[in-house]
């Protein structure tokens, strides 16, 4: 069979349907093709073991999408219309520190600033002052990740106009560790900004990492771990709904595996299964572009594309356990109880640095010094059976288990470290309490989902040389390809992983400007009727 549509979207992730939503609010017509059998990509709630229990197989946070004009000004009506709802849990995150004592902030302000005083006063007033001072340049920020790169005033130049931006120059090319460790005086402090900061799964010692000591930590200040209601999929829920009322249809399992090329242009693709989609206008690929390039002759790709995706950083990979329990994970220390939809233990500083260089270097990490433990159902009780809990460990681990095992064994042994070590201060994490586990290695998640090459879920490293312009590779960062007619957008693009929506935006404004139109037109105009 062959259809034939304007723009046919290869990928369903969150971002492809962005792209999608706008191309058909402006008229085009459109199809979406994902290789799994849901939607969405990484914003998937699913039902990994037992009905009723809906796990965030990936991401649970979205407070970055909070920014996206997509949200912030409801352009598409998902929050109106399509029943995309949030809720910002507060504590914002409670972590349990090297030595065993607690650390939570929350969304008041002046009750976070308590919480650092319980450790130093002059980190108190410096944790203000920093919240106050990216505050004043964050729009900056913001604006840049929300436009392509071309477009607009570059970062740099922006924060050289602004009168406080001067030091946030210097800071952005730092190392996140140097700039905690150069603000900050206490180990306790430091070893709690370090766990924010490392929530990029970004190692916090690379360079241009900087930011991440107070931007993390500062957009939770503002929105909390903003969470949307049902699930991490409630938003691909909402922009598939959306779509359906523009006329455009996603096809799942259905795994695009050519590019079809007509005179060097890309005018459709191939599937797994033989059939072809062919496309009037272009393709828009979510692809990994590690496997994307693989599906066109080499000829067809330029020198600094090949240069690019053969130099690509995929970043860390991820290990997560995914459990079903009968009471809330509630973490006990020094006193205190607490219980937190974002929550976990980091080591100093130092430790957290240390695990960053080791997983670089290809070591198996078997201590823990970071971990992550999301309880959504804290604040969101339909995710499981009344009374029940969904709980998700995350960690980061080498794609491949140690030498001379299996992942089979390997994971087993890691997970039953992690849960020791975990249920120490969490007793309600015991397992007579556990009602359903599963274990998922870097290689798991792969086999989840393609586009996470070795377990990689933020779609490749942001460091220096993977922003902007830069990413996925030299000249090649406008959500272009060298070959015309066919573009890219998700985490490999501008400005990466993590629920944003923004590559999303960004490359329907390429795309819409390529065509004489504009992003602001469409937007401003009614969605235009188009025929199925």
């Amino acid at each position: 069979m062959t259809e034939t549509v304007d723009f046919v979207i290869a990928g369903g992730g969150h971002n492809s349907l962005i792209t999608a939503a706008y191309l058909a609010r402006a008229g085009y017509s459109c199809v979406v093709l994902d290789a799994r059998s849901i939607p969405g990509g990484g914003a998937a709630s699913e039902e990994l073991l037992d009905p009723g229990y809906r796990f965030d197989s990936c991401s649970t946070g979205h407070t970055l999408i909070q920014a996206n004009p997509l949200l912030a000004d409801d352009e598409l009506r998902l929050l109106a219309d399509y029943g995309l709802v949030y809720d910002m849990p507060d504590p914002i995150a409670h972590v349990v520190l090297p030595d065993g004592s607690p650390f939570t902030s929350w969304l008041d302000l002046d009750r976070t600033v308590e919480q650092f005083a319980r450790y130093s006063r002059t980190d108190a007033e410096t944790y203000r002052r920093m919240i106050e001072d990216y505050g004043a340049i964050s729009g900056l920020v913001r604006d840049a990740s929300f436009t392509p790169p071309g477009y607009g005033t570059p970062l740099p130049t922006a924060l050289e106009q602004h009168p406080r931006g001067g030091r946030w120059l210097r800071r952005r090319l730092m190392t996140a560790a140097d700039v905690i460790d150069r603000e900050f005086e206490n180990e306790h402090v430091k070893a709690y900004l370090a766990w924010q900061a490392f929530q990029t799964a970004q190692p916090i010692d690379g360079g241009g990492t900087g930011m991440l000591a107070i931007s993390i930590q500062a957009g939770r200040q503002k929105r909390s771990w903003t969470i949307p209601r049902g699930g991490s999929g409630a938003l691909t829920d909402a922009l598939v709904r959306c779509l359906d009322d523009l006329g455009v249809t996603v096809v799942c399992d259905t795994t695009v595996t050519e590019l079809v090329l007509e005179g060097g242009s890309c005018v459709g693709v191939r599937t797994a299964d033989g059939e072809t989609y062919c496309a009037r206008e272009g393709v828009v690929s979510t692809i990994h572009v590690r496997h994307l390039t693989e599906m066109a002759p080499r000829e067809a790709w330029d020198d600094d594309w090949l240069f690019g995706i053969s130099t690509y950083d995929l970043g860390l990979s991820a290990f997560a356990i995914y459990l079903e329990t009968d009471a809330p994970p509630v973490f006990e220390t020094e006193g205190v109880s607490q219980a937190a939809v974002s929550a976990g233990t980091v080591g100093w500083l130092r430790d957290v640095v240390q695990y960053g260089r080791d997983l670089k270097d290809g070591r198996f990490v078997t201590e823990v010094p970071w971990l992550l433990v999301a309880t959504p159902t804290l604040v969101d009780p339909s995710r499981a059976p009344e009374g029940h809990h969904t709980v998700k460990l995350l960690s980061m681990q080498q794609p491949d288990p140690p030498e001379g095992t299996s992942w089979e064994e390997a994971k087993e042994e890691h997970a039953q470290r992690q849960l020791a070590h975990i249920r120490r201060i969490v007793p309600n994490l015991a397992e007579e309490h556990v009602v359903g586990r599963l274990v998922k290695s870097p290689r798991d998640i792969e086999r989840g989902n393609r586009h996470m090459v070795d377990g990689s879920f933020h779609g490749g490293e942001r460091g220096i040389a993977q922003i902007g312009g830069l990413r996925p590779a030299p000249r090649w960062g406008q959500h272009r390809t060298p070959i015309p007619g066919l573009y890219q957008t998700g985490a490999t693009t501008h400005p990466g992983g993590s629920i944003t929506g923004a590559p999303g935006r960004n490359a329907a404004r390429v795309i819409l400007d390529d065509r004489g139109s504009s992003l602001a037109e469409v937007i401003a105009s009614r969605p235009r009727a188009v025929a199925r």
